[in-house]
C-alpha cells in the first residue's frame, strides 16, 4: 500500500478517509509480518485516524 500522509489525508472527505481506513487496515492484515507494506499500512492508517480525530462531527 501506498503511505498516506497527513497532508493526503487533510484533501480527503470524511466518507474518503473512511473508506481508506478500511483499505489500509485489510492492506495491513495481508502484508507479511514486518515487512515494508504492512509498516506503511500502519502509518496510513494512523494518519488517516488522526485527521479523523481532529474534524468536526458531519464534517
Amino acid at each position: 500500500m501506498k503511505l498516506i500522509t497527513r497532508f493526503e489525508a487533510a484533501t480527503l472527505s470524511t466518507v474518503q478517509l473512511y473508506g481508506l481506513r478500511k483499505e489500509a487496515f485489510i492492506a495491513f492484515a495481508a502484508a507479511p509480518r514486518d515487512s515494508h507494506e504492512q509498516r506503511n499500512a500502519l502509518a496510513s492508517m494512523r494518519n488517516v485516524e488522526a485527521e479523523l480525530a481532529i474534524r468536526p462531527p458531519g464534517f
